[in-house]
């Protein structure tokens, strides 16, 4: 015999075998951001790479939340999506995904900071071997400076 109050018990929780759409909403956030490296890239450099602050942070985030979420209420379930968005603790999970991206955002950028520093570095120390040592003309054989 079913218990009243264990189907209204049942209806709190995920029905078996769908995806949660917080974990979908997720990894779609995820992927995206993956995918959008070299729009972040683009968007660093045209800010020349020296933002203050909090807007350093989230470059693309806000356009990768929203693009994902605009493709997940697309797809079959979106309506109940946004009923189900209503308690707080959603909130608090989108705020975790939030900051998951930012963190994602912030590792890619310092890759790319790193790959600069190590890039300048080569080319000074192409520069001073250049200085230092005067090249030979091929035809003359003399020092050429």
């Amino acid at each position: 015999m079913a218990d009243p109050s264990g189907s209204q018990r049942q209806s709190l929780y995920k029905p078996l075998g769908s995806p949660s759409w917080k974990e979908a909403f997720r990894q779609g956030c995820l992927e995206r951001m993956r995918n959008s490296r070299d729009r972040l890239l683009n968007k660093y450099r045209q800010a020349g790479g020296n933002m203050p602050g909090r807007t350093q942070n989230t470059l693309l985030v806000q356009e990768v939340m929203e693009e994902e979420w605009n493709a997940l209420q697309s797809m079959d379930g979106g309506p109940e999506v946004l009923a189900q968005l209503e308690q707080p603790m959603d909130l608090a999970v989108l705020e975790e995904i939030q900051q998951e991206l930012i963190d994602q955002e912030q590792s890619i950028i310092s890759e790319y900071e790193k790959s600069l520093q190590f890039d300048e570095k080569c080319l000074s120390i192409i520069l001073a071997e250049w200085e230092a040592n005067s090249l030979i003309c091929p035809v003359c054989t003399n020092p050429q400076s």
